[in-house]
């Protein structure tokens, strides 16, 4: 059984990262210093080198806890309840969509504004967005998949292009959402690429 103190070591870890959650979704990688982030955290000065390495490693671990969270709407929206596969993956986007507007389109996805941010400058940080998107776009790709092998989605692709496609895509709609401030970049993309990539497969 851990100790008090490894209680307590661990409580005050958990309670960096819940702080350093928000602080990195809200201000950035480049604006959220280690003090902020401590100061957030209600938490003793020093105790942030206790817990993590470098701010870098402390921002891996956010990824994950962030993708985690991502993963279980993934889950949740794509899961074969009876709806066809076009309906899940519009069900995704209107999910997500609806979080975005609890934020007035202004915060967009950790994933993609880390990736602007990190990757020119922090290679661990890429390889780790690397597998990231490589792990996301998997239950696209079988969602995809499954509505090729019924005619609904164009056979004229993978099926894993076509989910990276729908993710890098749906990545630029919510970068323009938050300079605009407005769901018209979502709402437009949607509105393509449900009449086209994703719209039922015709015969000639």
């Amino acid at each position: 059984m851990p100790s008090r103190s490894s209680l307590a070591n661990i409580g005050h870890g958990k309670k960096l990262l819940d702080a350093g959650f928000q602080t990195l979704w809200n201000s950035g990688y480049a604006a959220a210093g280690v003090r902020d982030i401590v100061a957030a955290a209600d938490a003793r000065p020093g105790s942030f080198t206790n817990h993590f390495a470098s701010k870098e490693a402390f921002a891996g671990e956010v990824l994950d806890r962030y993708f985690a969270y991502v993963s279980g709407l993934v889950e949740a929206a794509l899961a074969q309840d009876g709806t066809p596969p076009i309906g899940r993956l519009r069900r995704y986007l209107d999910v997500i969509t609806s979080k975005l507007e609890a934020h007035d389109w202004a915060r967009g996805c950790m994933i993609g504004n880390l990736s602007l941010e990190t990757a020119v400058h922090s290679e661990p940080l890429r390889l780790q967005l690397v597998a990231i998107f490589e792990r996301w776009r998997q239950p696209f790709a079988a969602c995809i998949a499954e509505g090729q092998a019924t005619g609904d989605i164009t056979r004229a692709f993978e099926a894993e292009d076509l989910a990276d496609f729908l993710l890098s895509s749906w990545q630029g709609a919510m970068l323009r959402m938050k300079v605009e401030r407005s769901p018209a970049p979502l709402e437009r993309f949607k509105k393509i690429i449900f009449s086209t990539v994703f719209a039922k497969e015709t015969t000639p």
